[in-house]
Formats: C-alpha cells, sequence, structure tokens
C-alpha cells in the first residue's frame, strides 16, 4: 500500500489554491479490504491517543468537516472515530439557524459546540457555511439582521473577506487558548456527486437522504468551486490549516483523514496522569485492601 503523507494534503498558507489541481481520488495501490484494515489500525492508535487526552483533561480538539452534499461526511464520522470512547467525543451537525442563533454573530452556535478540554468534538459542517452557501444566496446575510447591512448592495467583497478575517481570528483565539483544530475539505467531483444522488434515488435505504433542493444547488458547482478555493486560498493558516482529502473513494478518503488526524495528535505531548510517590504508596495500600478481603 502506499504511504500516506498528510503534507501532501495540507494547503499551505499564503497561498493561492487552484482547485482544479486538488485530486477528487487518490490511488492507494491496495484494494478495499487492505485500505479498510489499515484504517481500523489507525483508528485504534487514535482512541488510544484520544484516552490519554480525555484522561489528562487538555488539550481540546476539535474536527470540523466540510464538502459539497454526497461527499461523504457523515460515513467518514462514523468510520473514523467509532473506537472512541463515546464520554470522550461529541458529533454535532448544523441545520438552518434558529431564530436565536439569528439573533447573535453567525460564530456564535458554534462557539457553544467547540470542545471542552479533554474533548474531541466533530462539526459536521461549519461555521464556513456562512462564507460558502451564504455566498452563493446572500439572501441569508440579510436574516441575520446585521446592523448596516441593510440590502443585497451592502454585501460586498470587503464584506467577505471581513469575515475570512474574523474566522481567522476566531480560529486563532481557539488555538492561543488550547484547542487543536483540524480541518478537512472532502474534495468531490461532480460526476461521483451524480453518482451518488442517482444511488440515492435508486435505493430505499438512501432515499430519505434525498432532497430536491440539492440539484437546484447542484447547477451552481462551478460557483461553488470558486467560492471553494477563496475560502481554502484564505483561511488556511499555520494555526489552523485545512487538508484537502480527495473524496471519489470512500475508504480512500476515511483512511486519509484518519492519517492526517493521527499525524496531528502525535505531535502533541500528551500521556496519562502522573501519580506522586505519596499517590503511589495510597494505590499500594489500595492493592493490599482488596487481596486481603475476607470471602
Amino acid at each position: 500500500m502506499k504511504k500516506i503523507d498528510p503534507k501532501d494534503f495540507r494547503i499551505k498558507p499564503g497561498k493561492k489554491v487552484k482547485i482544479d489541481q486538488l485530486a477528487t481520488r487518490y490511488d492507494l495501490d491496495a484494494d478495499k479490504d487492505a485500505i479498510e484494515d489499515e484504517l481500523r489500525k489507525v483508528r485504534r492508535k487514535i482512541a488510544k491517543l484520544q484516552t490519554k487526552i480525555y484522561a489528562g483533561g487538555t488539550p481540546a480538539v476539535y474536527i470540523g468537516i466540510q464538502g459539497m452534499d454526497t461527499a461523504g461526511k457523515d460515513s467518514m464520522i462514523r468510520e473514523v472515530f467509532k473506537d472512541i470512547n463515546p464520554s470522550g467525543i461529541q458529533v454535532f451537525d448544523f441545520k438552518k439557524p434558529t431564530p436565536q442563533e439569528h439573533a447573535h454573530d453567525y460564530i456564535w452556535r458554534h462557539y457553544l459546540r467547540l470542545p471542552e478540554r479533554g474533548m474531541f468534538v466533530v462539526h459536521n459542517r461549519t461555521h464556513y457555511e456562512d462564507v460558502l452557501i451564504a455566498r452563493i444566496h446572500p439572501e441569508l446575510i440579510l436574516m441575520q439582521n446585521i446592523y448596516g447591512i441593510n440590502s443585497l448592495k451592502d454585501i460586498t467583497d470587503k464584506f467577505w473577506h471581513q469575515r475570512y478575517r474574523q474566522i481567522n481570528d476566531f480560529e486563532r483565539l481557539q488555538v492561543e487558548n488550547g484547542t487543536v483544530m483540524i480541518k478537512l475539505f472532502l474534495h468531490l467531483s461532480k460526476e461521483e456527486q451524480k453518482n451518488r444522488f442517482l444511488r440515492r434515488i435508486r435505493r430505499e435505504d438512501k432515499q430519505w437522504k434525498f432532497n430536491a433542493a440539492d440539484l437546484k444547488e447542484r447547477k451552481r458547482w462551478d460557483e461553488y468551486m470558486q467560492i471553494y478555493e477563496d475560502v481554502l486560498s484564505h483561511t488556511s493558516t499555520e494555526w489552523a490549516p485545512w487538508y484537502f482529502v480527495p473524496a471519489d473513494d470512500k475508504p480512500t478518503a476515511r483512511l486519509i483523514a484518519a492519517k492526517i488526524i493521527l499525524d496531528t495528535l502525535k505531535k502533541l505531548n500528551v500521556d496519562f496522569p502522573k501519580l506522586s510517590e505519596d499517590e503511589r504508596k495510597q494505590f499500594e495500600a489500595y492493592r493490599q485492601e482488596l487481596l486481603n478481603e475476607k470471602d
């Protein structure tokens, strides 16, 4: 099997992204069984590191997953994190904002669901929706009732660049206060999205996922790709870089994502809490008490 180097998928900060130069398919020179076997090994390693983080109570770990419809976000979350102790991880799926959420800034609802120290949190869709979908549908910005934004004419390029700066500042604040931020863009081809939509329509167990509105968004594919280029170019930073994940083949995508996560966690200095000498002596007393119990 070909070795996966996470650096090959890192969006270099400060570089202009050309999305058509990012692969949507990656050949690991291995069959599905070998890829899934390797994924099991990698996710067990992730789980061991997560246990140390949970036991030590630090740092917090944020994983944000973004991508077009059918890119495989749900199944990736299920397959990559299934070995993690449920007590140490939470997953949030962000839908249409509520009136209460619209009454605050666009990052507020995401801020409320950031990880506590010692916890993993996965966001299925992220605060980037407000510079992606909202860029295609700027009328969504008007629903946020922002002071000084009264019409679509007020939503200029300056507005979007201001949001990129706000997002970078938000993420930097998290990192500087002890959160590890891992951002994954699942990069799907238009042809593979078509195949997956057709599969949803054909299979009864998938039809519940299909939404006719998704086909309207698909018609604006080229616009979405241009906006993803802009977002990745402006918000992949040294403190919170983006990684693209070729998503046309799901088993391969899951393994690449898992490798990226593992590589990031391995750079952390985490371990189980160390006992003091007095605590060690006390544990020995507990052991003797249990051994000396009368039936």
